[in-house]
C-alpha cells in the first residue's frame, strides 16, 4: 500500500454535533495524543483554533497536518450561493494546512445533529429536485476544488438523506466521476443499513478518502427498535474504533483497500463519549489494529 497515510478524528475526543461530549478536553490535549498514538494527520474539530498561525503550530509541533475538514452544503435547501461562498474560504484555510481533499456532508435538511429527533423513522428522502441541485451543486464544488489541486469528496452520512446505497448510487450517477469523489465510511455504510465491503468494492476507484470506525450491534439494534436519535447513539456507544465492534467486516474492507490503487488517508473516526472510552486508549487500540491488519 503505497502512499496511504493514517490519520485520527478530534472527533474521538470532543464531538462536533454535541459538544459537551468531551468538553473538558484541549485541543491541544488532543493534538498530543494523537502524535503519542503514531497518526500523521488529524481531521478538523470543533475547538480547533480558527487562526491559522495559531493552529499551524499547534500541528507543526507535533508533525501533524490537517487531512481534511468537514465541510457543510446546503444545496437541499437550495442555498447554493452561500454554499459556494463558505467552501472557497474553507478550501483555502484546509488546503494551506496540508489538506487535499474537502469531506462535504450535505446539511439542509438532515436530522443527525437533532438530539430529540428519532434517526430511523425522520431521515430524510430527497426529492428528485433536491438531489439533481445536490448533484449540481457538488460538480460546482468540485470544479472549484480541482482548479486549486484538491478533491471534493462526499461523505454519505445517517440522517442526511445520503445514507443508503441506492441514495449513493444515485448521486454517484448524477455527478461527474472526474469532479465529485466518494467518502467511504465504514459506520456509516453499517448504520445506514447497507454492507461496507459491497460499497467499497463498487466504488473503490472513485474513493478519494476513507473513515473508519466499527458498530456496537446491541446497541444500533436499540437505536433502531426504541426509535432514539443519532446522538443518543453516540453517546450511548453505539461507535467505536475498528478493532472494537461487532458489525464490519474488516478483512473484507482492508483486502479491497489492499487490492486497489487508492491513495490517500484513512482516516479514524469513532465518535462516542470519551468519558466511557478513553481517548488515547481507543487511539492507540484502532492504530495497532491497522498495523496488524494493513501492515502498515
Amino acid at each position: 500500500m503505497k502512499n496511504v497515510q493514517f490519520g485520527c478524528a478530534p472527533i474521538n475526543w470532543t464531538n462536533d454535533d454535541l459538544p459537551s461530549l468531551g468538553g473538558e478536553l484541549t485541543y491541544q490535549q488532543c493534538l498530543s495524543e494523537m502524535a503519542l498514538a503514531g497518526y500523521k494527520g488529524s481531521e478538523g474539530g470543533c475547538k480547533y483554533p480558527k487562526d491559522f498561525d495559531t493552529l499551524k503550530k499547534a500541528l507543526d509541533l507535533r508533525g501533524l497536518v490537517i487531512c481534511n475538514m468537514w465541510f457543510s452544503s446546503f444545496f437541499t435547501t437550495f442555498e447554493n450561493e452561500k454554499t459556494y461562498e463558505a467552501f472557497d474560504k474553507h478550501m483555502e484555510f484546509t488546503y494551506a494546512l496540508g489538506a487535499r481533499v474537502v469531506g462535504v456532508g450535505e446539511c439542509g435538511v438532515t436530522v443527525h445533529g437533532q438530539e430529540e429527533t428519532p434517526l430511523f423513522p425522520e431521515a430524510p428522502v430527497l426529492t428528485d429536485e433536491q438531489m439533481k441541485n445536490l448533484a449540481e451543486g457538488l460538480n460546482e464544488l468540485g470544479r472549484r476544488a480541482k482548479a486549486k489541486g484538491m478533491k471534493v469528496c462526499f461523505h454519505p452520512h445517517v440522517g442526511t438523506g445520503i445514507q443508503t446505497l441506492a441514495e449513493i448510487d444515485k448521486l454517484m450517477e448524477l455527478t461527474d466521476p472526474e469532479l465529485v469523489y466518494l467518502l467511504f465510511d465504514t459506520g456509516h455504510s453499517t448504520t445506514g443499513g447497507e454492507d461496507a465491503v459491497e460499497i467499497i468494492k463498487k466504488y473503490i476507484d472513485r474513493v478519494g478518502h476513507i473513515h473508519v470506525k466499527d458498530v456496537r450491534r446491541n446497541v444500533f439494534e436499540q437505536v433502531k427498535a426504541e426509535n432514539h436519535s443519532f446522538l443518543w447513539g453516540v453517546k450511548n456507544g453505539m461507535f467505536t474504533v475498528p478493532g472494537d465492534g461487532d458489525c464490519v467486516d474488516w478483512d473484507g474492507v482492508f483486502e479491497v483497500i489492499k487490492n486497489s490503487d487508492y491513495e490517500g488517508w484513512i482516516v479514524v473516526e469513532a465518535e462516542q463519549d470519551p468519558a466511557k472510552a478513553d481517548h488515547l486508549e481507543y487511539a492507540q487500540k484502532a492504530r495497532s489494529f491497522m498495523r496488524e491488519h494493513l501492515g502498515c
